[in-house]
């Protein structure tokens, strides 16, 4: 690995803080951000999947990007994670996000239209060309039902200068290594999934934008750094050793038991938005032990 990405290895994809009332805890946000931060966490995507980007809505979006920015912006890159599956509406939010100070952008493969290879490709280069800022692409086709395919992938790094990395979660291990391979100096694939950020980084990938990285950063970076230095065998055993919350934190659909492995560890962070729901008691004692099992939590 011939040089360190610009956004870093291990970037949490932070999750938002609600009070009892769900709406947005803006004390809370700010220390997260510097919790996280404080735990080894190189750049932090926030509102992504695990941040309930769908139920938080555009002006608290507002909010909590400034409140991130205010807390940690001069520490680490803020990346906001602005992507819709309306073009046009990407395209306005973005312009108005970037005012706030943010570093950069993550933008998702539009979900529920299903658009075909060129109308994902014609997607993000219209974002790309609309704004300055550096974008990340983000392929998760569990939930968008389709897959960017690692031509696509490949055609927009090599055609927009502001596209710098993609967020790989389509669990396919050979689309991975074609666009590690194909792509172009200073393209950075980060896994889009803890559990296989281990595969991903061995075949060239820069990193993790990941979930446990909000429970468990300093674990998570030791396990990219180990990789990053070639370490494979260290990393494979810090790797081995976390990998059963790093599976058990999506048990039920994430950040359900993300919110909850924080209350565990005594930083609250309320509950989740309808539709999704809090974690069941049994959910809950369950990770519980996974916690104690991997040494996150006290025995």
């Amino acid at each position: 690995m011939s040089q360190e990405p610009r956004f870093g290895r291990m970037i949490p994809a932070m999750v938002t803080p609600f009070d009892e009332n769900r709406e947005l805890d803006v004390d809370k946000v700010q220390a997260l951000a510097a919790r996280l931060v404080d735990g080894g966490s190189d750049s932090l995507i926030i509102n992504g999947t695990t941040g309930e980007s769908p139920t938080v809505f555009y002006p608290q979006k507002i909010e909590l990007f400034r409140a991130v920015v205010e807390a940690v912006g001069d520490r680490v890159p803020v990346i906001a994670n602005v992507g819709d599956n309306c073009t046009a509406d990407t395209v306005d939010f973005a312009r108005e996000v970037a005012e706030l100070g943010v570093d950069g952008f993550m933008c998702v493969v539009p979900y529920y239209n299903k658009p075909p290879q060129e109308g994902i490709y014609q997607h993000f280069r219209t974002i790309a060309n609309a704004v300055e800022l550096p974008i990340i692409l983000y392929n998760i086709p569990g939930r968008c039902v389709v897959n960017m395919e690692a031509e696509t992938t490949l055609r927009l790094a090599r055609e927009c200068a502001n596209v710098v990395a993609v967020k790989e979660a389509s669990g396919k291990l050979d689309q991975v290594k074609a666009i590690v391979e194909g792509a172009p100096e200073g393209f950075a694939v980060y896994s889009g999934d803890d559990a296989a950020t281990f595969d991903i980084m061995r075949l060239g990938g820069a990193g993790v934008i990941s979930t446990i990285g909000n429970v468990a950063p300093a674990r998570m970076k030791e396990i990219v750094d180990l990789c990053a230095a070639g370490d494979w065998e260290a990393a494979a055993a810090a790797n081995e050793a976390l990998m059963p919350l790093m599976k058990g934190l999506f048990e039920t659909s994430n950040p359900i038991l993300v919110k909850e492995a924080l209350k565990l560890l005594g930083f609250p962070v309320g509950g989740v938005r309808l539709p999704l729901v809090d974690a069941t008691p049994a959910q809950s004692e369950r990770l519980a032990a996974i916690m104690r099992e991997v040494g996150v939590l006290d025995a």
